[in-house]
């Protein structure tokens, strides 16, 4: 059994839609970010960075993992799926994986900060992440125009951008024109455990569009967040 330490954001939902596809039992523990809750002592035991996500794999003398994107690696190579066993197929999807890691997520995350939860409206912030993520989106649509997935067969890579890509209408960035990449995200969409995994947990503003709700009141918990230093994911 493993432990899955998490909250609704894009990084959280990576591994819960991975535990789905490759159908490993786990238990969900939502940490409330809002009050810290990943700052406690007794999840920095589990996680030294304090934020989410973590695992704990109880088959494996409960066996701690942090930072998503290693959490994809050990699940993958773990069950042996998601994941090409030969080197260069591995290598492929780590290439791509990577890419998530440090290029996605960061300037998306940024923008999300700059755009929607820093007090102040720095206009060329604002401008820096959403453009970088737009050139980031179409260097993924060129890999998509010839392969259905980004690494051959559908993987971690997948997974991990997806769960990012999705909200892209959060982050203010546009889609328009990418054609490739719209369908590959909505093939992804379809799949039951990627819509099993993104509600573990099910967020409270839908991040896939504007307009929603609770809006608000998430963007002013994350304000709050990002004010007082406290990390999310």
């Amino acid at each position: 059994m493993i432990d899955l330490y998490t909250a609704a954001t894009p990084n959280g939902h990576k591994v819960s839609i991975a535990l789905e596809e490759l159908g490993l039992p786990y238990t969900l523990k939502v940490l409330k970010l809002s009050e810290g809750e990943q700052k406690h002592p007794s999840y920095l035991a589990i996680n030294p960075n304090g934020r989410i996500p973590a695992i704990v794999d109880h088959d494996q003398d409960g066996f701690a993992v942090f930072e998503s994107g290693a959490i994809l690696v050990y699940l993958a190579e773990k069950t042996g799926q998601l994941m090409p066993t030969d080197v260069k197929g591995r290598s492929r999807v780590m290439q791509w994986l990577m890419f998530q890691m440090g290029g996605v997520g960061p300037m998306m995350g940024q923008a999300n900060v700059f755009y929607r939860y820093f007090p102040e409206k720095i206009q060329p912030a604002i401008d820096r992440y959403q453009t970088e993520s737009r050139r980031l989106f179409e260097v993924l649509d060129h890999q998509l125009k010839d392969h259905e997935w980004l690494a051959g067969t559908y993987s971690i890579a997948d997974i991990a951008h997806w769960a990012w890509v999705r909200t892209h209408r959060w982050s203010g960035v546009s889609m328009d024109g990418l054609d490739h990449l719209r369908r590959w995200r909505d093939a992804i969409r379809t799949r039951p455990a990627v819509q099993c995994g993104i509600e573990r947990p099910a967020a409270e503003v839908d991040l896939t569009r504007d307009g929603d709700a609770g809006a608000e009141r998430f963007s002013r918990d994350a304000r709050s967040m990002v004010t007082g230093a406290q990390g999310t994911a």
